[in-house]
């Protein structure tokens, strides 16, 4: 059996939907609360530029993450099919069909691999299909590790802006460098928020983008070694088991062989054991039959070829030894 969820990038892609519609509906209940911290009262622009950044930045990723929980809910369906088609013995209606996912590769490979009577290393080929596949997530490894530093980045920012602010107000005791401590102090909090929001969304999915990641590539491994290894391998260990089945195979034939021509033989003996009671059983008929027709001669005293009248004694006995034969066979 293959350890293998066939739509676990859809359950994601639910979940990611779900999450994006609680998030659209607490912003649109909260939106004057959000528009204090984030948009009312700001002195300077360094909150709008930090926290469009970061916010910039987790709608890149996500939008990767979408596009990769869309791949690899094809691939999914690809391999999906391909075990249908194991388990219906017929692989070569596959090869006409999803010829761009994983799979079919990994079929195509250790196909071509077979006809040019190379060994075939699996450990290789996962190897490669991993590698080629970090690359697809390259671009939000990377978010999901700066994402979090934006958050610091902004932090110290806002804190730089309070203390100019703090070293203006202790240069001149004036409103506005209050304004400013209290502007820096708010962005540094509005920019640790997004950050962490955003990193703990952003994270979640990415670790659930892995775990489907894994899940696939598992189910290709457990395909190639359980049903493609054996089909596709040229190993001394595969040839010996292939020769003893053969032979194994063999034997029960020529076993099947003898005993059907030990049971034709006998039925053939049958057979001519039949035959020859038959014929002579005929040769007894005819014996009778030619003794009756004597008899009927003899009974109605009909002369025979020389004019001779039968003996009436003898033919008496001849009729009873008739009878007699007559009352065997029929036993018989």
């Amino acid at each position: 059996m293959i350890q293998f969820k066939s739509s676990y990038s859809f359950n994601i892609l639910i979940r990611l939907i779900i999450v994006t519609a609680l998030l659209v509906v607490i912003i649109f209940f909260n939106f004057d609360y959000i528009q204090n911290i984030y948009l009312k009262n700001q002195l300077t622009s360094t909150g709008y530029i930090i926290n469009g950044s970061i916010i910039g930045i987790f709608l890149i990723g996500m939008i990767k993450l979408v596009l990769a929980l869309l791949f690899y809910w094809r691939e999914e369906r690809a391999v999906g099919e391909f075990i249908v088609n194991i388990h219906h013995n017929n692989l070569n209606t596959y090869e006409t069909e999803n010829n761009n996912s994983l799979i079919y590769h990994r079929y195509i490979t250790m196909k071509n691999l077979y006809r040019q009577h190379a060994e075939i290393n699996q450990n290789a080929m996962a190897a490669t299909m991993i590698a080629s596949e970090s690359i697809r997530l390259s671009l939000p490894k990377f978010i999901t590790n700066i994402l979090i530093l934006t958050g610091v980045f902004g932090t110290i920012m806002s804190l730089s802006i309070a203390l100019l602010g703090a070293s203006n107000l202790m240069e001149d005791n004036g409103i506005a460098s209050m304004g400013q401590v209290i502007h820096g102090m708010s962005t540094a909090l509005s920019t640790t928020t997004t950050a962490i929001i955003c990193y703990f969304l952003f994270s979640y999915f990415y670790l659930k983008l892995m775990d489907i990641q894994t899940n696939l590539f598992s189910a290709i491994e457990q395909i190639s070694t359980q049903y493609l290894m054996p089909h596709f391998s040229y190993k001394s260990e595969t040839m010996v088991y292939k020769m003893a089945d053969t032979i194994k195979r063999l034997n029960q034939t020529t076993s099947n062989m003898q005993l059907s021509q030990q049971q034709y033989i006998d039925i053939t003996e049958k057979m001519t054991d039949i035959i020859l009671d038959h014929d002579g059983r005929m040769g007894q008929i005819a014996e009778d039959v030619g003794t009756l027709k004597e008899l009927l001669k003899q009974g109605f005293r009909l002369p025979d070829e020389q004019g001779v009248l039968p003996n009436t004694q003898q033919t008496n006995t001849r009729m009873d030894n008739v009878i007699h034969s007559v009352k065997k066979s029929e036993k018989e």
